[in-house]
């Protein structure tokens, strides 16, 4: 059954609800809210709540000691992403992160930061599967539309890669994690709606338990994600919520949206996941 997944965006620092398509080295993003709570409160929060597997994300440097500080107050309670890779991964895996998600690492690049490939590089994620364990790793396939596709998008979303999302792709991946982030870029952090053609593309491309962010803006999100997604995507609002300004969704309704009976039932493979620890509650 789908379920509302909570979300800490770290940026420079803060907690912040940022328009993902505004994320630009050269600029300052276009930001919704900046919080004057610090993430181990919001941490707190989803702990109290028992929402179990939501996403810390760094956008960008200046956000690790942030983002263990959730990770502490929430062990096993929470994954991190956003510059993942082996030589950081298992230091949040001990501050306590549940999981860690990658996405740009897996993406070799030169030196100017252009990517080198046509192909995200599979040794590295076996690399980074080993050494973390599959039920510890997520893959984080964020993306734009280009066309009629959905490509991958790295580096905070502004490098789009040759990586359409279809079959083949989450069939090539799926032995190596245990669950998909996908962060519908084009629309995060407008609150004008997801991306339903996306939802429905994707819940027909892994058994894998998926997480969708990005335009959400009302209660009934939820709801008809559980119809298009037969169930088998959970979903995150950010920017819409009350406890990050928002004016179009309460926190406390999502929680109980998590604590309705239909939820507590056996669904699409998601025991395991975080969203399956979110279903024993």
């Amino acid at each position: 059954m789908t379920l509302f997944r909570p979300c800490i965006d770290l940026h420079e620092g803060r907690v912040k609800q940022i328009v993902g398509g505004s994320l630009k080295d050269d600029s300052t993003p276009k930001t919704n809210f900046v919080s004057d709570r610090n993430a181990e409160y919001y941490a707190g929060l989803y702990r109290d709540n028992g929402l179990m597997g939501g996403h810390v994300i760094l956008l960008g440097p200046g956000n690790e000691s942030e983002a263990k500080a959730a990770l502490r107050a929430f062990p096993g309670g929470l994954q991190v992403g956003g510059g993942i890779q082996p030589g950081n991964a298992k230091e949040y895996l001990d501050a306590g992160a549940s999981h860690v998600i990658v996405t740009s690492w897996l993406f070799p690049s030169t030196s100017s930061g252009q990517v080198r490939s046509a192909h995200l590089d599979l040794e590295r994620l076996k690399e980074l599967s080993n050494l973390v364990g599959k039920k510890r790793l997520v893959v984080d396939l964020s993306c734009r539309r280009v066309g009629e596709d959905w490509f991958v998008a790295i580096n905070r979303w502004q490098t789009i890669t040759p990586i359409k999302l279809d079959a083949a792709l989450f069939k090539s991946l799926d032995s190596f994690c245990a669950e998909y982030l996908i962060h519908a870029a084009d629309v995060e952090g407008l609150r004008q709606g997801l991306d339903w053609e996306l939802v429905r593309h994707l819940s027909s491309l892994t058994a894998k338990p998926l997480t969708y962010a990005g335009g959400a803006s009302s209660l009934s999100d939820l709801e008809r994600m559980q119809v298009e997604s037969k169930g088998r995507i959970d979903l995150t609002i950010g920017s819409a919520l009350d406890i990050f300004g928002g004016s179009e969704v309460r926190f406390q309704d999502c929680v109980e949206f998590n604590r309705r009976p239909s939820t507590h039932s056996t669904s699409s493979g998601q025991a395991g996941s975080g969203a399956g620890l979110t279903k024993s509650i």
